[in-house]
Protein backbone atom coordinates (compact mmCIF):
# COMPACT_ATOMS: atom_id res chain seq x y z
CA UNK A 1 0.00 0.00 0.00
CA UNK A 2 1.23 3.27 -1.04
CA UNK A 3 1.07 4.77 2.75
CA UNK A 4 1.81 8.45 2.99
CA UNK A 5 2.56 8.62 6.55
CA UNK A 6 1.38 12.07 6.64
CA UNK A 7 -0.92 12.11 9.97
CA UNK A 8 2.16 12.15 11.97
CA UNK A 9 3.72 15.19 10.12
CA UNK A 10 2.91 18.49 10.81
CA UNK A 11 2.90 21.03 7.88
CA UNK A 12 2.55 17.93 5.74
CA UNK A 13 1.27 18.78 1.85
CA UNK A 14 -2.21 18.17 2.76
CA UNK A 15 -2.01 20.69 5.38
CA UNK A 16 -0.43 23.18 3.20
CA UNK A 17 -3.05 22.69 0.83
CA UNK A 18 -5.10 24.77 3.28
CA UNK A 19 -2.79 27.18 4.15
CA UNK A 20 -4.33 31.55 3.93
CA UNK A 21 -7.42 29.71 3.14
CA UNK A 22 -9.22 28.44 5.50
CA UNK A 23 -7.66 27.08 9.70
CA UNK A 24 -7.63 23.90 9.81
CA UNK A 25 -5.98 21.99 12.90
CA UNK A 26 -4.61 18.91 11.44
CA UNK A 27 -4.66 17.43 8.10
CA UNK A 28 -3.84 14.05 6.49
CA UNK A 29 -4.57 11.49 3.36
CA UNK A 30 -3.68 8.18 4.07
CA UNK A 31 -2.76 6.84 0.39
CA UNK A 32 -1.15 8.01 -2.29
CA UNK A 33 -3.52 8.19 -5.41
CA UNK A 34 -1.76 7.62 -8.89
CA UNK A 35 -3.77 6.71 -12.02
CA UNK A 36 -3.86 2.91 -13.49
CA UNK A 37 -3.27 2.02 -9.71
CA UNK A 38 -4.68 -0.07 -6.93
CA UNK A 39 -5.86 2.70 -4.85
CA UNK A 40 -7.63 3.73 -8.03
CA UNK A 41 -9.21 0.40 -9.01
CA UNK A 42 -10.40 0.14 -5.41
CA UNK A 43 -12.30 3.87 -5.82
CA UNK A 44 -13.73 3.18 -8.92
CA UNK A 45 -15.53 0.15 -7.02
CA UNK A 46 -16.57 2.21 -3.91
CA UNK A 47 -17.89 5.15 -6.24
CA UNK A 48 -19.40 3.21 -9.19
CA UNK A 49 -19.65 -0.57 -8.72
CA UNK A 50 -21.75 -0.13 -5.00
CA UNK A 51 -18.64 -1.57 -2.81
CA UNK A 52 -19.39 -0.08 -0.14
CA UNK A 53 -17.11 -2.74 2.41
CA UNK A 54 -14.25 -0.85 0.12
CA UNK A 55 -14.99 1.98 2.18
CA UNK A 56 -15.52 0.96 5.13
CA UNK A 57 -11.97 -1.19 5.33
CA UNK A 58 -10.18 1.85 4.54
CA UNK A 59 -12.29 3.77 6.97
CA UNK A 60 -10.64 1.59 9.58
CA UNK A 61 -7.14 2.03 8.60
CA UNK A 62 -7.28 5.78 8.49
CA UNK A 63 -8.82 5.29 11.40
CA UNK A 64 -5.99 3.60 13.05
CA UNK A 65 -3.21 5.81 11.62
CA UNK A 66 -5.16 9.22 13.02
CA UNK A 67 -5.59 7.58 16.71
CA UNK A 68 -1.79 6.22 16.52
CA UNK A 69 -0.67 9.72 15.71
CA UNK A 70 -1.92 11.38 18.43
CA UNK A 71 -3.05 14.55 15.98
CA UNK A 72 -6.57 14.44 15.57
CA UNK A 73 -7.70 12.82 19.04
CA UNK A 74 -9.44 15.84 20.04
CA UNK A 75 -11.72 15.16 17.47
CA UNK A 76 -15.40 14.75 18.92
CA UNK A 77 -17.62 14.07 15.39
CA UNK A 78 -17.02 13.24 12.04
CA UNK A 79 -18.70 14.85 9.06
CA UNK A 80 -18.44 13.40 5.75
CA UNK A 81 -18.53 15.76 2.77
CA UNK A 82 -21.63 15.62 1.54
CA UNK A 83 -22.88 14.69 -2.39
CA UNK A 84 -25.27 16.35 -3.73
CA UNK A 85 -28.58 14.18 -2.64
CA UNK A 86 -29.49 13.28 -6.60
CA UNK A 87 -26.39 12.26 -6.90
CA UNK A 88 -26.15 10.20 -3.61
CA UNK A 89 -29.92 8.44 -4.56
CA UNK A 90 -28.83 7.47 -7.92
CA UNK A 91 -25.29 5.75 -5.90
CA UNK A 92 -27.07 4.60 -3.28
CA UNK A 93 -24.80 6.12 -0.85
CA UNK A 94 -21.91 8.70 -0.27
CA UNK A 95 -18.60 6.93 -0.34
CA UNK A 96 -17.15 9.16 1.90
CA UNK A 97 -19.56 8.51 4.75
CA UNK A 98 -18.08 4.49 4.28
CA UNK A 99 -15.12 5.85 4.99
CA UNK A 100 -16.48 7.78 7.61
CA UNK A 101 -18.10 4.85 9.10
CA UNK A 102 -14.80 3.04 9.33
CA UNK A 103 -13.11 6.22 10.68
CA UNK A 104 -16.07 6.60 13.14
CA UNK A 105 -15.47 2.64 14.56
CA UNK A 106 -12.04 3.27 15.25
CA UNK A 107 -11.64 6.63 16.52
CA UNK A 108 -15.29 5.90 18.63
CA UNK A 109 -16.69 9.24 17.68
CA UNK A 110 -20.22 9.81 16.32
CA UNK A 111 -20.53 10.22 12.76
CA UNK A 112 -23.34 13.51 11.64
CA UNK A 113 -24.76 13.01 8.71
CA UNK A 114 -27.36 15.83 8.27
CA UNK A 115 -25.80 19.12 9.73
CA UNK A 116 -24.03 19.93 6.52
CA UNK A 117 -25.54 19.64 2.58
CA UNK A 118 -24.56 20.21 -0.88
CA UNK A 119 -27.08 22.34 -2.00
CA UNK A 120 -25.43 23.09 -5.50
CA UNK A 121 -24.98 20.50 -8.17
CA UNK A 122 -21.16 20.54 -9.63
CA UNK A 123 -19.87 18.87 -12.41
CA UNK A 124 -16.95 16.55 -11.99
CA UNK A 125 -13.91 17.84 -10.85
CA UNK A 126 -11.43 15.37 -12.23
CA UNK A 127 -10.34 16.70 -15.77
CA UNK A 128 -10.98 20.47 -14.31
CA UNK A 129 -7.65 22.92 -13.64
CA UNK A 130 -7.24 24.08 -10.57
CA UNK A 131 -8.93 27.21 -10.95
CA UNK A 132 -11.68 25.91 -12.72
CA UNK A 133 -12.26 23.36 -9.58
CA UNK A 134 -12.55 26.58 -7.15
CA UNK A 135 -15.04 28.25 -9.12
CA UNK A 136 -16.96 24.81 -9.66
CA UNK A 137 -16.99 24.54 -6.06
CA UNK A 138 -18.44 28.62 -4.98
CA UNK A 139 -21.85 28.60 -2.78
CA UNK A 140 -22.19 24.59 -2.88
CA UNK A 141 -22.46 23.70 0.50
CA UNK A 142 -24.58 25.31 3.26
CA UNK A 143 -25.28 24.31 7.21
CA UNK A 144 -28.69 23.04 7.44
CA UNK A 145 -28.49 21.52 11.26
CA UNK A 146 -25.78 24.26 13.16
CA UNK A 147 -27.12 23.15 16.61
CA UNK A 148 -25.94 20.09 15.99
CA UNK A 149 -22.28 20.59 15.30
CA UNK A 150 -21.52 24.60 16.84
CA UNK A 151 -18.92 24.43 19.44
CA UNK A 152 -17.22 21.03 18.11
CA UNK A 153 -14.26 20.08 16.80
CA UNK A 154 -15.13 18.34 13.60
CA UNK A 155 -13.20 15.99 11.08
CA UNK A 156 -14.08 16.59 7.91
CA UNK A 157 -13.63 12.94 5.63
CA UNK A 158 -13.59 13.21 1.93
CA UNK A 159 -11.99 10.17 -0.64
CA UNK A 160 -9.77 11.48 -2.80
CA UNK A 161 -7.84 15.40 -2.11
CA UNK A 162 -6.19 16.98 -5.27
CA UNK A 163 -6.46 20.84 -5.08
CA UNK A 164 -8.67 20.58 -2.01
CA UNK A 165 -11.32 22.75 -3.42
CA UNK A 166 -14.53 20.94 -2.19
CA UNK A 167 -13.05 20.33 0.90
CA UNK A 168 -12.33 24.21 1.51
CA UNK A 169 -15.59 24.94 0.03
CA UNK A 170 -17.71 23.24 2.70
CA UNK A 171 -14.57 24.03 5.26
CA UNK A 172 -15.53 27.44 4.93
CA UNK A 173 -19.11 27.11 5.82
CA UNK A 174 -18.12 25.12 8.84
CA UNK A 175 -15.83 27.84 9.82
CA UNK A 176 -18.45 30.36 10.17
CA UNK A 177 -20.12 28.97 12.99
CA UNK A 178 -19.17 29.84 16.57
CA UNK A 179 -16.58 27.34 18.40
CA UNK A 180 -15.66 25.03 15.49
CA UNK A 181 -12.46 23.62 15.02
CA UNK A 182 -11.75 21.41 11.87
CA UNK A 183 -9.59 18.99 10.91
CA UNK A 184 -9.16 16.70 7.56
CA UNK A 185 -8.47 13.27 6.73
CA UNK A 186 -9.28 11.34 3.73
CA UNK A 187 -7.97 8.40 2.00
CA UNK A 188 -6.03 9.49 -0.92
CA UNK A 189 -3.64 12.25 -2.52
CA UNK A 190 -3.04 12.81 -5.86
CA UNK A 191 -0.73 15.20 -7.14
CA UNK A 192 -2.04 15.51 -10.52
CA UNK A 193 -4.75 18.47 -10.68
Amino acid sequence: MPLTGFEVLPANPIEKIFWGRVEIEAASAHLYFTNGSFIQHSLHLLKYKGKKEIGIYFGHQIGYALKCSQRFTNCEIIIPLPLFAKREKKRGYNQAAMIAKGISEELKIPIVNDAVSRVKKTETQTHKSRIERWKNMESTFEVREPGKISGKHILLVDDVITTGASLEACAMVLLDLPGIQLSVACLAHTVSA
